[in-house]
C-alpha cells in the first residue's frame, strides 16, 4: 500500500471511531519522516468544543508529540475537506501537506468555499492533494447522516 494511502487509512480508522462515539465521522492524521505523530477524530460533541475537530485533534497532538507548535515537514491526511478554522490551523502550523478525501461543497474551505489558501492574507499554503479515498469518506458520511434522519 503507497504511503498516501497507508496514512489515509489511519484517519479513516479515527473517522469511523468518531462515527462510533455518535461524533460526524471525520478522522485525521499527521505524519513527518513517515511516522504519525498525531491523530484524531471529531469530539466536538463530547467535549462540548465547537473547536474539536479531527484536523484540529491530530494537530494538537503533534504539536505535543514533537513539543512545536510548528509542523514544519509534516503532512496531514483528513477524511473530508477542511472547514474554514481548520484550513487556518494547518497554514498556522505551517504543514507542508494536506491530503483530503472528499470534498465538502458547503463547508470546506480549501477548494470550495473561501478556498482560504488562495487568500492575499494567507501566509502559509500547504500544498494539497484532493480526492484520495474520496468515496469511501462520502460513503461514510452519507451512511452516518442518513441513520441520524432515520
Amino acid at each position: 500500500m503507497a504511503p498516501a494511502n497507508r496514512f489515509m487509512q489511519i484517519a479513516f480508522q479515527e473517522a469511523r471511531a468518531a462515527g462510533a462515539r455518535g461524533e460526524v465521522p471525520i478522522g485525521a492524521a499527521v505524519v513527518r519522516d513517515g511516522a504519525v505523530i498525531g491523530r484524531g477524530g471529531n469530539r466536538t460533541r463530547e467535549r462540548n468544543d465547537v473547536t474539536a475537530h479531527a484536523e484540529i485533534e491530530a494537530i494538537r497532538q503533534a504539536a505535543a508529540t514533537i513539543g512545536n507548535e510548528r509542523l514544519v515537514d509534516a503532512d496531514l491526511y483528513v477524511t473530508l475537506e477542511p472547514c474554514a478554522m481548520c484550513a487556518a490551523a494547518i497554514s498556522f502550523a505551517r504543514l507542508r501537506r494536506l491530503y483530503y478525501g472528499a470534498a465538502d461543497p458547503k463547508g470546506g474551505a480549501v477548494e470550495s468555499g473561501v478556498r482560504f489558501y488562495a487568500a492575499p492574507t494567507c501566509h502559509h499554503a500547504p500544498e494539497v492533494y484532493s480526492g484520495i479515498g474520496e468515496t469511501e469518506a462520502a460513503d461514510m458520511l452519507k451512511v452516518f447522516f442518513r441513520e441520524r434522519r432515520g
